[in-house]
Formats: structure tokens, sequence, C-alpha cells
């Protein structure tokens, strides 16, 4: 997915823009990026690799090569980041949160335009230098955002850094949050408001789908209002979002706190104690754990002084070893006990499947499983929500193809709460991962939880229902 962390002050915005792109670093790990602008010394801009490193101890020594008011920076799970652009628009600095589902035919168009790419990644085109340029494309930045808006598939927020403040836009139907802090002489501007709190920022407003503003050290101007529609995510509450992060005044937290003990009040199910899957299935078993009127137990720790919380590989095979040796049961709080845990979601299954036999191994007496959210029926199309490339990838597509012969068939059955074809693939989902029980989060009760209307929630890996 990525985050992105921008400030304008009337002192020096290093160490902001250095903590506060840090607080981003849950979002990804391939690149991080920063790069401030100053009168006297221009732009300055250095990207390194994440993926053996932290973003902190790949910056920290250079900090000092920075100089300026004024900053952005990228944790991105896709593309080096930031782009340097000198265009007819004037000189800036861009980075994205994005994924353009129709970038090939994007970029085929832009070459016949007689345009080039001069950033790839892997081998491909850097999908925020083709962003760049649609908006080099428009009279005026406003225009050129606009001219992203409307030729993209998939979804884009993205700050500017230009020779005067930063231009921050959130993606057209508001998938990604983007959220404005202040506090005295300086403003920031972030996917995470995380970064807030420790550097003295108060929220400030949340960017509406579409809003374009123009941000200094002076105070902030709106370029383009918001549209009405939105369509925000709902993972972001229930696995992306760090627990102290609000979206739309909604705490992450909180949400998953109340989708916990919704579902501790509903289930009849006899356990001892309810545990966390660290870390986003934590916040929801001490909900449940209070709805059920059982004790909390962490009976599966995660080993933070070298595995934090992050996404993990691309490559499946070393997902699955990291998953793995990051989380650690502790025999003496499993042995003769009915468990439940609680876990954010399932999307293959074959970490969990490996877990609960340890669990069973290590003495637990039953092992009962709570998801936060519905199953995972459909494939994300309009975030990196994960690096499947196939629907068959998803645990529950590959049940659905043996059970009808295709992958796609009677989807919507397959979604709908309780139907029987839900609890036949809920059913073979439990045999498969060895579990006592299993039970999902409905979608009413995970759209109650966050507390927003439904049709401004984007629930599409769910029930299908959001469209480009």
């Amino acid at each position: 997915m990525g985050g992105f962390f921008g400030t304008v002050s009337k002192a020096s915005c290093i160490t902001d823009l250095f903590y506060g792109t840090d607080y981003n670093s849950h979002l990804g790990t391939k690149r991080g990026g920063l790069a401030t602008y100053s009168k006297a010394e221009g732009f300055i801009r250095r990207i390194h690799n994440l993926e053996s490193s932290y973003f902190r101890s790949k910056f920290e020594a250079e900090l000092d090569k920075f100089k300026g008011n004024a900053g952005i920076g990228i944790i991105s799970d896709t593309d080096a980041q930031p782009i340097l652009i000198n265009s007819r628009l004037g000189r800036f600095a861009i980075v994205t949160v994005a994924k353009i589902v129709n970038i090939d035919e994007i970029e085929a168009k832009l070459l016949e335009q007689n345009m080039h790419f001069a950033e790839l990644s892997q081998g491909n085109i850097n999908q925020t230098e083709l962003i760049a340029l649609l908006i080099t494309q428009g009279k005026d930045f406003v225009e050129g955002i606009e001219n992203v808006f409307k030729h993209i598939k998939g979804s884009c927020s993205m700050l500017l850094l230009t020779e005067n403040g930063i231009i921050a836009a959130r993606d057209f139907l508001g998938r990604t949050p983007i959220v404005v802090g202040k506090k005295e002489g300086a403003y920031a501007v972030t996917s995470e408001s995380t970064s807030f709190p420790n550097l003295d920022y108060e929220i400030e407003r949340y960017l509406g789908p579409g809003e374009i503003v123009h941000i200094t050290n002076e105070g902030i101007t709106q370029l383009r209002k918001p549209n009405e529609q939105m369509q925000i995510c709902s993972f972001l509450w229930v696995y992306y979002g760090f627990p102290t992060s609000c979206y739309e005044g909604r705490n992450v937290e909180e949400v998953r706190f109340t989708s916990g003990v919704k579902m501790g009040q509903k289930d009849d199910s006899q356990v001892d104690c309810a545990c966390g899957i660290p870390d986003s299935g934590v916040g929801m078993a001490l909900g449940y754990a209070e709805g059920k009127g059982v004790p909390y137990h962490r009976a599966i720790s995660k080993y933070t002084p070298t595995w934090p919380r992050s996404f993990t590989p691309s490559n499946q095979e070393m997902r699955d070893l990291v998953a793995k040796m990051k989380l650690i049961p502790n025999r003496a709080m499993l042995n003769n006990k009915r468990l439940l845990f609680c876990d954010d979601s399932i999307v293959r299954g074959t970490q969990l499947r490996d877990n609960v036999k340890i669990l069973f191994d290590y003495g637990a007496k039953e092992v009962h499983m709570r998801i936060a959210c519905p199953p995972l029926v459909y494939p994300c199309e309009f975030i990196g929500f994960t690096a499947s490339k196939s629907p068959l990838e998803l645990i529950t597509r590959r049940i659905i193809q043996e059970l009808e012969g295709d992958e796609n068939k009677n989807l919507e059955k397959y979604a709908t709460t309780d139907s029987p074809e839900y609890q036949k693939m809920v059913e073979i989902i439990r045999e498969r991962l060895g579990l006592t029980s299993l039970k999902f989060n409905t979608l009413e009760t995970l759209i109650e939880a966050i507390g927003l209307p439904k049709c401004k929630v984007c629930t599409h890996c769910f029930d299908g229902s959001s469209h480009f």
C-alpha cells in the first residue's frame, strides 16, 4: 500500500519530516524517500531500498544533507519515490499512494504523444512518474490532478512539493485517506494521523474525496472542493491502520474493539479466554473478552525486537517463513485451555493453518477463531491490498472452484452471510485450518463499528459492491 507525510514550517522541517514519514512504516517495506525544498538549496531528494532495513536506519545518517522549511516523504510498497519533475507548471517533487489498474493503456497513450519515461521500477514504468506526466498536461496543477482522476482506474492520493508549499490531493473516491495537522508555525499532511501526537500536531481536518488543497506555513487554501461520493477502504480499520490512527474521525483501535465487543456479546461458544493474533487482532480480542465476559490472555506474542509490524516479502515462501518466525506461542498459556483467537482476516489460510497445528501441539484443548471482517471473496481492484496475482490465491475462491467447478460462479451467494453456500464455505475453511469453530464478523456489524454510512465505505472485497 504505502503512506506519506509532508510538512511546511516557518522553521526547519527536517526533524518533523523524518519522524513523521517513519510513522508510516507499517504501510510498506519496499522503498523510502524524502524530498525537501529551500530557496537557497533548491530540491534535495534521497531514495533508499527498505527491503532489508528500516527507514530510520537508512536516512538517519544523512539528515543533515536536507535543507528547507518544506518537505515530503514516502514509505512505498511500489515504486521508488519521490519523483522530481521540471515542467511548464514549474518544478515539483511528487509522492503517491496509488494503484493504477489500467497503467499499460495509459502508458501506450502517453508514448503515442511522444512522451517518454525516465524512471523504471523492476523493468516496468514507475507509476508515480506516469501520474506526474498526466499532471503536467493540465494548464495548472488542479487541472493536471483532475486529469489523473479522469484517466486512471484504481486510486491515487498524492502530495506535490512545489517551490511555494505543498499541494495535497486525495483520491477521487477517497479510497485512501489524507489527514491535515496543525501546530504553532507549521502544518503537516499525512496518510496516518499516528504521525501527529509526538510531533505536537493536532488534527485540523480530513480531506474529502477528490479534494485538493494548497498548504503553506501560513495556512490552507482549498483548490478543489470534495466530491459527495466516497468509497474509503474498510480494511483501513480492519488491518492497515495503526491503532492510534483516525480516518474520517473514527479511531482504528476503537473500531476493532467495538467489533470484538459485538461479536463477543452474540457468541455462545464456551471458551476459557480470548487471545489476539498480534498486531491487528489484539484490539478485537480485547473487545471480544469484554463482550463475552472472559479474560484476555496473551497466548501468542510477537518478537518485536527484530520483527516489527510490517508487510512481508513479495516472495510467498519467504512470506510464510517470516509470518512464522515473528509469532511465538506461549506453552504455559496454552496448555489444557479452550482458546478463542481473534485475527483481522483470512487471505490464503496457509499461515493460520500452521499456527493452529502448533497451538494444538502445545497442549491447547480447543482452538476457536473469530475474524474481524467477512470472508474475502473478491480481490481488491482499487488499492494495493495484497500481492495476489490471481483470485485463486484467496482460500474462498479455491473452495468455490472446487464446489462449483468455476471460481467465479455464484459469488453473491457465497458472500451472503448465513446462506447455505456461505455456511458450507466457512465449514470447509474451518476443517482445513483444523479449528474447533470459526466465525467471521458480519458486514453489518463491521459497518456499525466503523460508524459511517455503508454507501461511503468500500466493502468490495467482501461483497463485490464497488466499481471504477
